[in-house]
């Protein structure tokens, strides 16, 4: 067995793919907060792609980490070189593995902050990206205000001393470049929100006006936050993994990186300082990235808080699962059809219907195990994000909301049972507690859930959307989450007949001649 290390590279290249440059001797030109999974299988992945083309050993990765679980990031890649191992698998089960090494250095900003803002400050950084969650952003669902209340903001912003969130680090890094007569760096979000470059420019420039008003302005002007769409589905690493890794490839690895073979990055051409030629390796970098992010964020990241609770609650446990239910592929396909795509623009080159059916196929991939579990966290940050959006406009057009109000009844009757001692774990959600209580109160306050401002804002008062949702959550306590399931879609096809019979019938109409012939419109024409 040969754990992974520097040294150790030369004798991996006869097994898997291994970088043909050399980690050690790169330069940071990209600092990363929250080196997790996906930014591990995604942005790591392409400038390694960048590197083994010969191409960018100025632009290498400084990763930092600075939560408490970030430790244990700091200490595998200390003991590896900060090399790691990402194995793609496609939906047929084909497996390719390769070394990265493009994260040539790792922060553990507790351990040494001055060094984080060193960093950030240096000539050679020139981007700043961020994998931080949905809800690290501080910005309300409902208001789109910057909320600073958290006590880490709180420390930020009111004591002297060493940040210890990411907004006090870029501020104070900012204002160490400002000083100094340097251009800024420009701020990349990684992160699935719509416009997320534009909630990275609201939430920090909030935070640095709090902190410094004129730093806040110059960091309004002067600073690129282009806007991003990512996309590879990247279950958590397991000791499965692990396993497998050693298995197939006699390797030791630590903390290996699982994706499907399937990525997208669509990135918007706008930076402060220059950037890497990221488009030579597959990198989509365009003037407008919104048609892509909202086609992928009410698809595919929406769909997946379509599947979870349902497929919870029906006893299933991963997404394939799921995608193994002729009746779910039909909800799912169903939902983005006819919910999700009307709200959508034009996507240059992609065809809605033939994605749609891809995501099915993606999600059908048994060979990559993802959890339903994992896609549940923090849904009271994702599903504002990528769900209600679609409802809000799908309200104001007169639409459908049907599959939609089912898959917030599903998140309601969940949430009802996630308690101590219930059928179903606590919820993992940040705002837990108040769903589950919100939720337990259906049987006596109908409409309870709709009601947590928090995540619903006043969509809840919205008396078409609370009747199908109450409608929604009386079909799942009477039939059960399938049967509930086949009653909407049995009631769909009804409806679209009806409306199908109409327009056969106002056609019919249209073309039904009048009581006037051509002869008789003639009379009276010399």
């Amino acid at each position: 067995m040969v754990k992974l290390n520097a040294a150790t590279l030369d004798s991996l290249k006869s097994t898997l793919s291994v970088p043909n440059y050399d980690p050690q001797t790169l330069t940071t030109g990209i600092v990363h907060f929250g080196v997790g999974g996906f930014h591990r299988s995604h942005e790591a992945m392409y400038l390694d792609r960048l590197l083994n083309a010969g191409q960018g050993a100025g632009w290498a990765i400084c990763g930092v980490g600075v939560l408490a679980g970030d430790a244990q990031m700091r200490d595998v890649f200390a003991a590896q070189d900060n090399l790691y191992t990402l194995l793609t698998k496609s939906p047929d089960g084909h497996t390719e593995a390769r070394i990265i090494g493009s994260i040539h250095e790792f922060l553990f900003a507790p351990d040494d902050p001055e060094a984080v803002l060193e960093k950030l400050a240096d000539p050679s950084t020139r981007i700043v990206s961020l994998t931080v969650t949905e809800g690290g952003y501080s910005v309300s669902n409902t208001t789109g205000a910057f909320d600073p209340s958290g006590a880490d903001l709180q420390h930020d912003l009111n004591t002297p001393g060493p940040p210890r969130t990411v907004f006090g680090f870029l501020t104070e890094g900012l204002r160490r470049r400002r000083d100094r007569g340097m251009l800024p760096f420009t701020v990349v979000s990684c992160d699935n929100m719509q416009g997320n470059g534009h909630v990275a420019q609201h939430a920090l420039t909030s935070f640095a006006r709090l902190k410094d008003a004129a730093l806040g302005e110059w960091i309004a002007a002067q600073v690129a936050f282009p806007n991003s769409m990512v996309d590879r589905i990247t279950p958590v690493t397991t000791d499965a993994v692990r396993h497998d890794i050693q298995a197939e490839y006699g390797l030791e690895d630590a903390w290996p990186v699982l994706a499907e073979s399937f990525t997208q990055w669509v990135l918007e051409d706008h930076f402060t300082a220059g950037r890497p030629q990221l488009e030579t390796v597959g990198v989509q970098v365009v003037q407008d990235v919104e048609p892509y992010e909202l086609m992928k964020l009410r698809l595919l990241n929406a769909s997946h808080q379509a599947m979870s609770y349902l497929g919870l609650l029906a006893g299933y446990r991963y997404v394939h699962e799921v995608c193994q239910n002729g009746l779910l592929v039909e909800f799912l396909l169903g939902y983005m059809a006819r919910e999700a795509v009307p709200t959508l623009r034009p996507v240059p080159g992609i065809d809605l219907s033939a994605y749609s059916h891809q995501l099915i196929e993606r999600f059908g991939s048994e060979a990559i195990q993802d959890t339903l579990e994992r896609l549940i966290f923090d849904s009271s940050e994702r599903i504002p994000k990528f769900l209600l959006p679609v409802v809000r406009e799908q309200l104001s057009a007169g639409r459908e909301i049907g599959h939609a109000a089912l898959v917030l009844a599903s998140w309601s009757l969940y949430a009802a049972q996630a308690v101590p001692g219930g059928r179903f774990p606590v919820l993992p959600d940040v705002r837990s507690a108040l769903l589950s209580d919100a939720a337990g109160r259906e049987a006596i306050q109908p409409g309870a859930f709709l009601e947590i401002e928090e995540v619903f804002g006043d969509l809840g008062q919205n008396e078409r959307f609370r009747a199908a949702y109450l409608s929604a959550l009386e079909s799942l306590r009477l039939r059960g989450p399938l049967s509930a399931v086949q009653a909407l879609a049995d009631q769909t096809r009804t409806d679209q007949t009806r409306t199908d019979q109409t327009q056969t019938d106002q056609t019919r109409t249209d073309q039904t001649p009048t009581d006037q012939t051509p002869t008789d419109q003639n009379v009276g024409v010399s």
